[in-house]
Order: C-alpha cells, then structure tokens, then sequence
C-alpha cells in the first residue's frame, strides 16, 4: 500500500505528530499532557518514527496500536534498504541506524514488514477539508494528481522510486521558501526539516519541531490546525 485515506474522525480529535526518532515515552507525555484518549482519539505521523532516539524498537508496539497511523519517512526507507543490503552499514549507521544493525535477525524481520506496510502519503478528511500527510514534501502542486500518479500500476519501479524520494527526502519549497499552495487539498502536514515552530508556505505545514531533540513534539489538531 502506497496511499491511505481515513474518513471524518466523528467522535474524538485527530492529531498530527512531527519525526518521533525513537523518542515514544516523550512522544507518551506529550500525548497525556492533552489528554489523548485511545478510545476516540487518533494520531498520525508524519514518519521518522525511528533512528537517533533509545526506544526505536517501540516502533513495532506503537504501529500496532488502532489509533495510531504513519506515513513512511526517509529513515524507514533507509532501514528498509539497509536490510536490503541496497546501502552500506557504515552510511546507515551515520543516520542513527544501530539500533536496528544490533537487533536479533527476528527482529530485523519484523521491523522490515511493519516499515514495508507504512503508505508513502494518507489524506485525512476534516469539516474543514481533506488533510494530506506526507514525510517531506509533496511533489506535486496537485494532492490528487500525487495520489493518482501513486497508485497508477503503470508506473514503473524507477518512477514510483522517484516519486516516493520526492515525497520523503525534498527539502525544495522550504530552501526556496515557495508559497505556492498544493491544489485539491486544504492542507498539506508535513515534517523532515526541523524547524523552531511549526510554519507554513501556502498550505504546507512543516511541524517537526525537534522533539527529538531538546524541544517539544508539535501535536497539531487537524480540525482547527492549532497545537
């Protein structure tokens, strides 16, 4: 599955997270401090749920769980193709890969077909509109020519390749501070690029707001788009 698309959330708030990087018991106070409940409550992610932080292994129990959700961000690409063997361990390691170098074999396996079964981009749909989640970028100016150019079979291996890197490396409209908004879509959310607060160009959202490292993670609520 590349694409994954959830309906009106009718009876709880739907909230969005920034890269996790192994950070879940934070990412867990952040959750009780509003008071996130379970039971009618959802999260989503922007991805980089794993690499950099002690618990990465926790990736397997959060991704469980009914009410959380993930798109697949570069670092779960990178484990993927580490375990692959598409990329030397030295250049994972660099990228906060031992954790999962060190892991019993088992485990590696589970981790790849939990990471394998992450979609590329999800849309959430909000009274406001419909909400699309992606790691990095979209790269496209249309939600839904991305979405349909995502799951068209008669995509080669090659360019759905690009495509996805797009999706989960790009950094082009935040270097080039490019307001052009995305058409058909209210909001674009989206993390990869650690910035002081949560900011937008058009109607991209960036909201990894280094949680992982020494600030808060962005818990951003889809209706309203306040955190």
């Amino acid at each position: 599955m590349v694409f994954k698309r959830f309906e009106i959330n009718h009876n709880g708030r739907d909230l969005i997270v920034g890269d996790v990087h192994g950070y879940f018991s934070k990412l867990q106070q952040a959750l009780d401090a509003v008071q996130f409940d379970p039971q009618k409550d959802r999260l989503f992610s922007v991805g980089d749920l794993i690499d950099r932080g002690p618990q990465s292994e926790r990736v397997l129990q959060w991704l469980m769980q009914p009410w959380f959700h993930a798109v697949r961000g570069n670092h779960e690409q990178i484990a993927m193709e580490y375990l692959d063997g598409l990329i030397p361990a030295e250049i994972y390691a660099d990228n906060g890969g031992e954790w999962l170098m060190n892991s019993p074999k088992d485990l590696q396996h589970e981790v790849y077909a939990v990471l394998q079964a992450l979609p590329v981009a999800m849309e959430v749909q909000t009274p406001r509109g419909l909400v699309g989640i992606v790691h990095a970028d979209c790269p496209q100016d249309n939600w839904a020519a991305f979405r349909q150019a995502l799951t068209d079979d008669r995509l080669t291996d090659v360019e759905r390749g690009l495509l996805r890197d797009e999706a989960q490396w790009s950094r082009r409209r935040i270097e080039t501070e490019d307001e052009t908004p995305v058409q058909d879509v209210f909001y674009v959310v989206v993390g990869h690029t650690t910035v002081d607060e949560s900011a937008s160009l058009g109607n991209v959202m960036y909201i990894d707001t280094g949680g992982w490292l020494d600030n808060d993670f962005t818990l951003l609520n889809v209706s309203t788009l306040q955190w």
